[in-house]
């Protein structure tokens, strides 16, 4: 049988849906792909490279409506160049926004 020792606070869920963000300091919204999501961190594809430490205002909206759309704050800890040119970014959540 094997073993699985999960060392995350968080579990990890892996998804496929739309994502918006937009930099801290600007208006100007992107799309991207949100690949997985926990209580502390979320992952997603993004056309450009962001440096580490790069606060971000992020949407993420599920492909079914039972699960609401979350606005969160990140803080990137990793950008990761793919194979296609895309980055897979990777981030803390910092705070969950307010309806």
């Amino acid at each position: 049988m094997l073993e699985y020792d999960e060392k995350r606070n968080f579990i990890r869920m892996e998804i496929d849906c739309d994502i918006t963000y937009k930099l801290a300091d600007s208006d100007t919204l992107h799309s991207g792909r949100c690949s997985s999501i926990s209580g502390a961190g979320v992952s997603f594809i993004a056309e450009r490279f962001f440096d580490i430490g790069k606060a971000m205002e992020i949407n993420v909206t599920p492909k079914s409506n039972v699960t609401p759309a979350m606005t969160a704050f990140i803080e990137v800890i990793r950008s990761t160049q793919l194979d296609d040119g895309n980055y897979e970014i990777a981030a803390t959540i910092k705070s969950i926004k307010g309806g």
